[in-house]
């Protein structure tokens, strides 16, 4: 069976186009009563940005807190807040910032219109009804996260993404102005989780015509990006973030994004940050990516952490080695259907160990 996969319906791309919000959502809202929500990164708290922010009498406006990965307690936490101060469903959940705060945005429309807790939804296609109206408007490039089919969560007992056809936006606004002013370091690692989606696609066992070619044309735009640095960079990054998620929708991540969960889930690494702790130490598995990889961190002037594992307490890293491990479809596409021969508990633990 071929997959049948559902992709962003609809899609504005350009500097200024944020300032269409309005319209966008003024066929949305329903009639004078009603309201939207607007999940936004709490990084703009202090600044201006609220002011350019369609907000009606009647809309919340909730300051996300991506101080940590998004966790399901978290999201549960919102969705009861948002139900308790009205007595009716929202017209649109509107995420805008990195990462985080899209997947933030995803999850929350999903469980206003699905019962129980987010914890019980992580994994594949267990959503049962469709989500509130959503809409993505990232503020870093790179991630994908504006383009995927999940909703990444730390739950509990593993890190996995609420994964189904209600999670993909109902529309994302892609704006390059809005990624101007982003902290360098955070520039770089949210770029290198793009260029990993695609060394790991385009080297990976389930690679097509389809993942290939959005693959393709996402690497070339952040080498670009990251070896010359061109003018429209901001432009490029964009693209490639959004290629780059679509090219992973048809195929899969592989051994970094595997062992970045696990980083993630027992230290609390930053998933940008996990990926490019652990790709530096994959050059057995993508010897010319990571080549290029160390060429990027050079020219970036950025230092990525070393020794995070060095005094780690053994039950923590048997979880992250567990969720890690959890991961089949990542393992699978990176080493193939015997990938478990190849990658023992004991390998995981030993490439652990030496971050």
């Amino acid at each position: 069976m071929f997959r049948n996969f559902k992709v962003v319906p609809k899609i504005i791309f350009g500097k200024g186009s944020f300032a269409q919000l309005e319209d966008i959502l003024s066929y949305k809202r329903k009639n004078p009563e009603s309201y939207i929500v607007f999940l936004i990164d709490h990084a703009f708290e202090d600044t201006n940005f609220k002011n350019r922010v369609p907000l009606k009498n009647n809309d919340i406006l909730i300051w996300t807190n991506t101080n940590t990965e998004p966790k399901t307690h978290y999201i549960d936490q919102l969705v009861q807040d948002i139900k308790k101060n009205k007595d009716m469903l929202p017209d649109g959940i509107i995420g805008i910032g990195g990462g985080s705060t899209m997947d933030i945005a995803k999850a929350v429309s999903l469980m206003l219109t699905n019962l129980g807790s987010s914890e019980d939804y992580q994994g594949w296609d267990i959503i049962k009804n469709p989500a509130i109206y959503h809409v993505g408007i990232p503020t870093l490039s790179g991630t994908g996260a504006e383009a995927s089919r999940t909703a990444i969560l730390t739950g509990p007992q593993k890190k996995l993404g609420i994964n189904s056809d209600y999670t993909v936006f109902d529309q994302i606004v892609l704006d390059p102005d809005l990624t101007e002013g982003a902290p360098k370091d955070q520039h770089f690692y949210t770029g290198m989780d793009c260029y990993i989606h695609c060394v790991e696609a385009l080297t990976g066992t389930y690679l097509n015509a389809f993942s290939q070619g959005y693959g393709e044309k996402a690497m070339e735009l952040c080498q670009n990006v990251f070896l010359l640095n061109p003018k429209e960079a901001a432009d490029e990054l964009m693209i490639a973030s959004y290629f780059g998620g679509m090219s992973i929708a048809y195929s899969q991540v592989g051994v970094c994004h595997a062992l970045s969960y696990g980083l993630s889930f027992g230290l609390g690494v930053k998933h940008g940050i996990g990926n490019c702790i652990a790709f530096d130490y994959l050059e057995e598995f993508y010897p010319k990516g990571v080549a290029e990889f160390r060429k990027m961190q050079e020219i970036a002037k950025v230092e990525i952490p070393r020794g995070i594992t060095k005094d780690v307490d053994n039950d923590i890293l048997e979880k992250m080695i567990t969720v890690a491990l959890g991961l089949e479809p990542l393992w699978e596409n990176a080493l193939g259907k015997d990938w478990k021969k190849k990658m023992p508990k004991e390998r995981i633990k030993e490439l652990y160990l030496k971050m």
